[in-house]
């Protein structure tokens, strides 16, 4: 005689085995012919492949910004002047400072940055400039214009009348003035410490367009004489070597130009204001 409740018992244990397996229990008056009356999902093996999204692909990352260029060929002023004077103190410029960035500045430049690793681009940028300003002091004022071209002091009082050779130890520059307006301004250097260029008030005595000195055999090209042997000259050591020179006491110009200008328009009997 069958257990009528044995069934009943079985479809019970059926069900809570479907549940603990995941298992979806169709009931006995679903239309699921020719099919198990309990469909089994077991659970996978392999946990499911992550969706990858675009919070979470990681960024690019962003191209580092290129230096800034302060100057490059073609630019001038002080900043220039002082790139040259610092690339002089490191071996890399041998002309100037002129201020103008110009082709021997900018090959300067390329030297510098290729010898440190940095791109040979010719142009000072800040990366470059930063490696310079550690290897370098700062510049000096004669160190700026060694080679001239600094800005003239004010007159002195005593050139504001008449035609002037108007001299300044301060600024190192010579103003022709007539009736106190400056016609001409050229950069000038003085004698050494012990043969210092005299101070005061003098007059031009004598003019000698190819003077060779007589104590030291000398070239003093486009001489104009003003006290003893000292006189305004054209100076082939000031034009080669700047202010790491000095006279014997003359008044050295190394703008040839300008002085042969200057020495066609002076006359005998024209006023010498040397000053501090």
């Amino acid at each position: 005689m069958r257990n009528p409740g044995r069934p009943a018992a079985v479809l019970v244990s059926i069900a809570a085995l479907a549940a603990l397996c995941g298992c979806t229990v169709q009931p006995p008056g679903d239309d699921g012919k020719n099919r198990s009356p309990v469909h089994v999902e077991l659970p996978s093996s392999r946990a499911p492949a992550p969706t990858r999204t675009a919070e979470s692909t990681p960024a690019a990352k962003p191209a580092a910004p290129a230096p800034r260029v302060l100057f490059s060929r073609g630019d001038s002023g002080a900043g220039v002047r002082e790139l040259q004077a610092r690339l002089r103190q490191v071996a890399w410029l041998f002309d100037g400072p002129t201020g103008t960035y110009d082709d021997l500045t900018e090959q300067a430049v390329k030297g510098f940055q290729g010898k440190r690793g940095l791109p040979r681009t010719g142009e000072l940028d800040t990366v470059t400039w930063q490696r310079l300003l550690g290897m370098t002091h700062e510049p000096g004022q004669w160190e700026l214009y060694l080679m001239g071209g600094q800005p003239a002091a004010a007159p002195d009082p005593r050139c504001l009348t008449g035609r002037v050779l108007c001299i300044s130890k301060t600024s190192r520059t010579l103003r022709w003035m007539i009736d106190g307006r400056t016609v001409s301004t050229v950069s000038v250097r003085f004698g050494a410490q012990y043969t210092p260029t005299r101070e005061g008030v003098f007059h031009v005595y004598w003019k000698s367009r190819h003077h060779v000195s007589t104590l030291y055999h000398s070239p003093m090209p486009y001489a104009m004489f003003f006290s003893g042997g000292q006189a305004v000259h054209y100076s082939y050591d000031f034009a080669a070597r700047g202010y790491a020179g000095g006279s014997h006491g003359c008044v050295n110009v190394r703008d040839e130009a300008a002085i042969a200008e200057l020495f066609a328009q002076v006359r005998t009997g024209d006023k010498v204001v040397v000053s501090w």
